[in-house]
């Protein structure tokens, strides 16, 4: 009897970013699916002739790649902060703003004042520039609420988008992303009420697939970051962190110590920071749209990545402060130009390395049989066209879980 798929696309050409080398392509190549998951993905030489499908897809020579991934966004958040770029580009510093009531502070007022419903009317934009973009899976984390009742909705309305559009989505609690108001300066008074309060919460709500933190001389400290670690860990809940982006406070290092998914940021990692790393298996995610539209100088350790074999993410940090973007394609071109990224790594960042990002290489990233059917199909005549063009997005067709 002759195999059935549900769906089999044909006459294409596939980057399956399986393999420690290279792009994995296939020049002729097919991918079936079935039951939401690939059944097949490879060459057309070695697929069985008598397969048949409901449906067939003649993909006329078109590239296929895994659905990308975006494993670290703030995409759910209340206000605009697009005056307060204006009033930097006029000289006013980030200070002068932030003592008018600007800065952090405001996107915390305005986050506070939307209801869930409002939350996610203003993120769904957000996330279609990113599935427009052929975005499978994104990573969504709170830190505009900075209490309990908002940070419950950040993470609530990020879970509801799963039901407004096709798309994998992970959360993240990130309570010790800022000090709020009425911590009066008091941070470790602040990291307690994270730690005994809001995160036995939000587990038991069950709105969060990982918790992050940011550990630096502006945020939490090493030992502040821990305790969160910790409470983290005796709820069975992974960690994640921003670390090292303004400084080198061992962000890196401490993340690894606790198994952290990825350590984002890293701009001021050092080599005994990227050992730890490679030895956890922690994932490091750069973030050139934040290092570009905040004017940063000191570039991320690439060349130490690559020198202990660390695959290296790619994400939009989109957030209203430091990284308002909403496009991957625009990352790998900033991650080439800026990080001096390759291609292949570029490409691999944000299919296979994000997924790790997020634990969810069993299910995504690569071209793989078992893996969700979640393609991104693309009017290009090589893979490098995704990093080179700037401002065009040549998607043809995005798959998710097969449709």
């Amino acid at each position: 009897m002759a195999e059935r798929f549900d769906t089999i696309w044909h006459h294409a050409r596939l980057a399956t970013m399986a393999g420690p080398a290279g792009l994995g392509v296939v020049e002729n190549g097919i991918v079936a699916a079935r039951n939401g998951r690939i059944a097949y993905a490879g060459s057309a030489s070695g697929f069985p002739a008598s397969a048949d499908a409901a449906e067939h897809i003649h993909c006329e020579g078109r590239w296929i790649t895994p659905g990308l991934v975006d494993c670290h966004t703030h995409l759910v958040y209340g206000g605009n902060r697009a005056a307060e770029f204006e009033q930097r580009l006029a000289g006013v510093s980030y200070e002068d703003i932030a003592r008018a009531g600007g800065g952090i502070v405001s996107t915390v007022r305005a986050t506070r004042a939307a209801s869930v419903d409002g939350l996610i009317a203003s993120a769904l934009p957000r996330l279609d520039a990113l599935i427009a973009e052929g975005v499978t899976a994104v990573e969504i984390k709170s830190g505009y609420g900075l209490d309990l009742d908002t940070e419950a909705r950040q993470l609530t309305a990020a879970r509801e988008l799963r039901n407004k559009r096709k798309i994998s989505i992970r959360t993240s609690f990130l309570g010790a992303h800022a000090l709020p108001p009425e911590a009066n300066g008091d941070k470790d008074a602040y990291i307690a009420l994270v730690c005994d309060r809001m995160l036995p919460a939000i587990a038991k709500r069950d709105l969060a697939d990982a918790v992050d933190g940011f550990m630096e001389g502006i945020a939490f400290s090493a030992e502040q970051t821990e305790r969160v670690f910790k409470a983290a860990t005796a709820l069975n809940l992974p960690v994640k962190l921003h670390a090292d982006q303004l400084s080198n406070l061992g962000g890196a290092a401490l993340a690894a110590r606790y198994g952290a998914l990825s350590a984002d940021h890293l701009e001021y990692t050092d080599e005994a920071g990227v050992i730890a790393m490679a030895k956890a298996g922690t994932v490091p995610v750069l973030l050139p749209g934040a290092y570009y539209f905040i004017r940063e100088t000191q570039k991320p350790p690439v060349d130490l990545f690559r020198k202990h074999h660390v695959g290296i993410a790619l994400a939009t940090d989109c957030n209203p402060g430091s990284s308002p973007l909403t496009s991957l394609l625009l990352v790998m071109n900033m991650a080439a130009t800026l990080f001096r990224m390759t291609v292949e790594e570029c490409l691999k960042g944000v299919t296979r390395e994000g997924a790790r990002a997020l634990g969810l290489q069993g299910d995504a990233g690569t071209l793989e049989a078992g893996k969700w059917c979640d393609l991104a199909i693309w009017d290009i005549e090589q893979p490098a066209d995704l990093v080179y063009r700037i401002g065009f997005n040549p998607l043809y067709r995005r798959v998710w879980r097969g449709e």
